[in-house]
């Protein structure tokens, strides 16, 4: 193992138990503050932000038409890999906060298309991930892993600590996965980004927080995506579940 794959080895130990840690207060405050806020919006904007996620999960799980060079990081090192990731998330952010603060100055309207469209980013480079790290995503499997990086990055903390442990037992779950639970992954992601997109919508700051938001969930994303296929490439050891339940509960 090289100099930088133990480095890596040490990162991914660390990303993980941060990832099964309880959300910390202000989290579990603004989740509160989100309820109340989607009580306050019309059923009629629920319904579009819900079908669209909808749409968009079914499209990638069963055809998806997005396409990527495969050959783009053929005999790469882990390392080169990692850094031709980087340098492919600093353009999707940028596009993606250029949307957001566009989208957002628009009020409501404009604000309601943000939500397909910041979705259609994610997507997009979340297969440019799996080629980079050489997986094929016209494999049903490989885009099936995709949906399941999405649903890490997105998620409450139980469904994320149960996501990351489909994600590195992979090789053994992916032969007892036949499909997602598309109403549970709709709903995680609305859950998880509702409140700061639903303030996107406010005339006049809208433009500023469409645009800082945006960057934040490619930012998560991106550290989601970069050690999930990490973890598949060096087949680190899973973490210790019952010591990780202890770690989570503190």
């Amino acid at each position: 193992m090289t100099d930088y794959n133990m480095k890596v080895h040490d990162e991914l130990q660390a990303w993980k138990r941060t990832m099964i840690k309880r959300s910390n207060l202000i989290n579990r405050i603004s989740k509160k503050a989100q309820t109340k806020v989607n009580e306050l919006i019309p059923e009629k904007v629920h319904k579009i932000v819900t079908e669209s996620i909808k749409s968009m999960v079914k499209t990638t799980l069963v055809g998806s038409n997005i396409k990527t060079n495969k050959r783009q990081a053929a005999g790469l090192s882990l390392y080169e890999r990692d850094e031709l990731l980087k340098k492919k998330l600093s353009t999707f952010r940028k596009t993606a906060v250029i949307e957001g603060a566009g989208t957002g100055a628009g009020g409501i309207l404009l604000g309601l298309a943000d939500f397909p469209l910041l979705l259609s980013i994610k997507m997009k480079f979340l297969f440019e991930a799996a080629a980079v790290y050489g997986f094929d995503t016209n494999d049903y499997e490989e885009r099936l892993f995709i949906l399941h990086v999405f649903q890490l990055a997105f998620s409450s903390d139980e469904k994320r600590k149960d996501t990351l442990y489909i994600i590195e037992n992979w090789e053994q779950q992916r032969k007892i996965l036949a499909d997602m639970d598309w109403r549970e992954f709709q709903q995680e992601y609305r859950d998880y980004i509702d409140l700061v997109k639903m303030l996107q919508l406010i005339p006049g700051i809208g433009a500023v927080i469409g645009a800082y938001a945006n960057y934040n969930l490619l930012d998560r994303l991106g550290e989601t995506a970069m050690n999930a296929y990490r973890l598949r490439l060096l087949k680190v050891t899973p973490l210790d579940w019952q010591l990780a339940d202890d770690a989570s509960s503190n």
